[in-house]
């Protein structure tokens, strides 16, 4: 089992930055990917970046390639999604999860733990 609690969201202008993480329990959270999707209102929830196990592979949403990057600490158990350049279109609410598998998991059925959420809100 392993829970997932986010944190760092908030209101930021447009082509500001913010920067995420998301705090993992248990020991097991270097056999895991981690990703981080997000959901506006009234749309789907999508896909944004995933981390491999050990930090070296990386993968990302075309709409954000170029504008944010994820990394993960292991000794910390934590992963961060940091966003710069932000536009109106990021506003949504930002999910953690964990997942093993394929490779890239870019699907919601690639993850197996997921957190509540973090609202993002850019403004103009």
């Amino acid at each position: 089992q392993v829970q997932l609690v986010e944190s760092g969201g908030g209101l930021v202008q447009a082509g500001g930055s913010l920067r995420l993480s998301c705090a993992a329990s248990g020991r097991t959270f270097n056999t895991y990917h981690m990703g981080w999707f997000r959901q506006a209102p009234g749309k789907e929830r999508e896909f944004v970046a995933v981390v491999g196990m050990g930090g070296l592979s990386t993968y990302y949403a075309e709409s954000v390639k170029g504008r944010f990057t994820i990394s993960r600490d292991n000794a910390k158990n934590t992963v961060f999604l940091q966003m710069n350049s932000l536009k109106l279109e990021d506003t949504a609410v930002y999910y953690c999860a964990a997942g093993r598998g394929r490779w890239p998991p870019d699907g919601r059925r690639d993850y197996d733990y997921w957190g509540q959420g973090t609202q993002v809100t850019v403004s103009s």
